[in-house]
């Protein structure tokens, strides 16, 4: 296990299309954190996270298994764009269907109230990564993607503004006006981090 670790994401691969499994566990724990971090601060609840971040996991394996990975030498930006497009078919999809109301217009899960005190909610809800994600909620879709894909997957520019189909001038504005508006805010609510 040792020896998969020094190797590179394209080893990796191409130890998996060999049949070890082991190097396929590798490559997805050496990636899951920024995965799963940018899908959760995309869709923003933990329970539809962990489902996309399994749908990603399929489409990884099946297109791997089928030979038809080409991405060579760059798994995360490959891996990101179907953390991205399943996240925009969800809020497609989501778009699509009608919501729930009360009968005094709320939307029903806005009424009802789920909590869990299990010890990795505990460990979720620190002080300074609530209030970053706050503060990244309020922001614009387009500065908030930019500024997770940046800082949380890792992106470069190029990356992203391929990801989100812009220019990387485009993707560059994004994520200066996002730390702007960031600033702002912690300037307004004098939040140190």
């Amino acid at each position: 296990m040792n020896l998969l670790r020094k190797k590179t994401d394209h080893e990796l691969i191409q130890d998996f299309q060999d049949g070890d499994l082991y190097a396929l566990e590798t490559l997805v724990l050496r990636h899951k954190d920024k995965m799963y971090t940018s899908i959760l601060f995309l869709v923003k609840d933990k329970y539809l996270a962990e489902d996309i971040f399994q749908d990603v996991l399929i489409k990884i394996i099946d297109t791997i298994r089928s030979g038809r990975y080409t991405e060579e030498g760059k798994f995360l930006p490959w891996a990101m764009r179907i953390a991205h497009n399943l996240c925009v078919d969800h809020f497609r999809k989501v778009k699509r269907t009608p919501a729930i109301k009360t009968s005094d217009d709320r939307d029903i899960f806005e009424v009802i109230n789920f909590t869990e005190d299990g010890a990795d909610q505990k460990m979720m809800k620190r002080q300074s990564y609530d209030r970053v994600r706050q503060m990244l909620d309020l922001l614009p879709d387009d500065q908030r993607e930019v500024i997770i894909l940046r800082h949380y997957a890792d992106m470069s520019f190029k990356e992203i503004a391929s990801l989100t189909n812009c220019s990387i001038n485009t993707a560059l504005g994004r994520m200066r006006y996002g730390l702007i508006n960031l600033r702002k805010m912690m300037m307004q609510k004098k939040i140190a981090l």
